[in-house]
């Protein structure tokens, strides 16, 4: 089959290694996303509070993510609730050298992608040697936490081995080769892999196909061509074409749509649209949704692969918030489309993102920030799959969750505040105040705020929360600020963006925590 706009030259691109995607032709910095991120494939969100910075600890230890408590909903079950999946893009080494990473990518997510492990550059750096080591550890960890692989990536134009880029091959020789390496991957891991992204990233901007080793030298036919030797290798797993920029209607995702309409006419088994969704902050199409539908009327499965939401770096509240909107709005719109089969996001957390080292002054685009602690994304993105709670990761040793084919219950939380209590303004005459609530409570666990407010003709510079729970309750994890527990006594003070209070103004502390028995309200001292 051949594409009715061959050839034309794509943009320069970089390529970024190791454990990172590898970007496209680098863009302005905030326009919508030109960029996208050559990697491989790319997550969510649920209601927009303040942001991250929060290290909460118990007797001065750090608390792991894997500390949160059952009563709190993992996204992964949430998902499952829904007939859908939510994954993310692993790394090996961070699976078995990053108890925090590992935590969460077991604990939180039903799908998993690797990064880089199964990239031709990485399975056969020397013609006929190969390294599965990180990919068979991949799959293994998945297994061991109930959960599915998406194959990422047998054919892309970036990634491959020096001896592939510069063999100066035929097109017989080439075709066999590429044949081969189809087979013997796909092959490797029959019965494992759910779905494979078998091409990636095909298209120019302007909906002509990128020049390739591929296309130049084999013609557009190599696209049905890999579909069908990847089908013959496996049979039972999903076939998918995976690319950036065609998330919302457009000359690039017109000519994806064409492809795909023409290789069902053809009777190429391709199962599914994979759409990376490397956003920049506020710019989600608007389109989304039905360009995902569009896809699924031809009779192919979509999925969101690579998501996630970049911002000009630091963060603020305001940004989060709105980074939370826009996860949600994919997730929401993923549930909105039948044959919609998940959310995956591009790395675990910030600390782990590919995103500052290719877009300059970019950065915090993941669900979790870089001490591993969520962001409002990650209640945001519960809220959209169903949730009442915030979502917290575990670190059992047995997956609880259940896989996407038996979903579990979804819970539900009383939306009722069960318990409130307001400070006296401190010394010193400010008049500010501050107000604890529980405005969510539901058998073992609950989610509290505390407000700091200040009145007319008052203000903070910062602000610091003290009290004492009188009924045996543990924080879990906090928002928008960081707190320690240390016995019964809760010590919180602002994050560095939201310490001043201005004049009529007010910034809200939020948490979740375990109680037994009773919930009552602390007295809290602010200073």
């Amino acid at each position: 089959m051949r594409h009715p706009n061959p050839g034309g030259e794509p943009p320069a691109r970089t390529h970024v290694r190791a454990h990172t995607p590898s970007p496209s032709p680098s863009p302005a910095p905030a326009p919508a996303r030109t960029e996208p991120p050559a990697r491989a494939g790319g997550l969510l969100r649920r209601t927009a509070l303040a942001v991250t910075a929060l290290v909460c600890t118990a007797l001065g230890a750090v608390l792991l993510p894997g500390a949160a408590q059952a009563a709190d909903p993992p996204l992964r079950d949430l998902a499952a609730a829904k007939g859908v999946y939510i994954g993310n893009a692993v790394a090996g080494g961070k699976l078995s050298g990053n108890a925090q990473y590992a935590a969460l990518a077991g604990g939180q997510f039903n799908s998993l992608t690797p990064e880089n492990a199964m990239k031709w550059g990485s399975v056969e750096p020397t013609r006929g040697s190969f390294n599965w080591a990180e990919a068979d550890q991949i799959v293994a960890f998945a297994q061991a936490h109930n959960q599915q692989v998406r194959g990422h990536t047998l054919v892309w134009h970036s990634q491959n081995p020096n001896w592939l880029t510069n063999g100066g091959f035929g097109a017989t020789e080439l075709r066999g080769i590429l044949q081969q390496h189809i087979a013997t991957e796909v092959g490797r891991y029959q019965g494992k892999i759910y779905a494979w992204d078998v091409l990636n990233e095909l298209f120019n901007e302007d909906g002509t196909f990128r020049s390739s080793p591929w296309y130049g030298t084999l013609g557009a036919g190599f696209v049905a061509d890999s579909l069908t030797w990847a089908h013959q290798a496996d049979p039972a797993a999903k076939l998918y074409i995976n690319d950036y920029n065609v998330e919302g209607l457009g000359t690039k995702s017109d000519a994806l749509y064409n492809l795909v309409r023409s290789l069902k006419a053809q009777g190429a088994p391709i199962d599914g649209v994979g759409f990376q969704a490397h956003f920049v902050l506020g710019q989600v199409p608007s389109t989304l949704q039905a360009n995902l539908q569009r896809f699924a009327d031809l009779g192919v499965d979509v999925a969101v692969t690579e998501l996630d939401v970049r911002m000009q770096t630091p963060a603020t509240e305001a940004k989060l918030a709105q980074q939370a909107t826009d996860y949600s709005t994919v997730v929401k719109a993923c549930l909105a489309v039948a044959r919609c089969k998940g959310v995956t996001g591009w790395d675990i957390s910030d600390a782990d993102s590919w995103v500052p080292s290719v877009f300059s002054g970019y950065g915090a685009a993941t669900l979790y920030d870089e001490s591993y602690q969520p962001k409002p994304a990650v209640r945001a993105v519960a809220t959209a799959l169903g949730g009442t709670v915030s979502p917290s990761p575990t670190n059992s040793p047995s997956p609880t969750a259940s896989s996407p084919a038996s979903p579990s219950p979804s819970p539900t939380a009383t939306a009722t505040p069960t318990s409130t209590s307001t400070s006296s303004p401190p010394p010193g005459g400010t008049g500010c105040t501050a107000a604890y609530a529980v405005p969510n409570q539901w058998n073992t666990g609950f989610s509290g705020s505390v407000t700091v407010s200040c009145p007319a003709g008052a203000s903070l510079s910062s602000w610091h929360l003290d009290w004492n729970f009188t009924a045996g309750q543990q924080l879990t994890q906090a928002w928008s600020g960081v707190c320690t527990q240390s016995g019964a006594h809760v010590s919180c003070s602002n994050a560095a963006w939201n310490g001043t209070v201005g004049p009529g103004g007010s910034v809200t502390l939020g948490f979740n925590g375990t109680w037994s028995g009773s919930n009552p309200a602390p007295v809290v001292t602010l200073s």
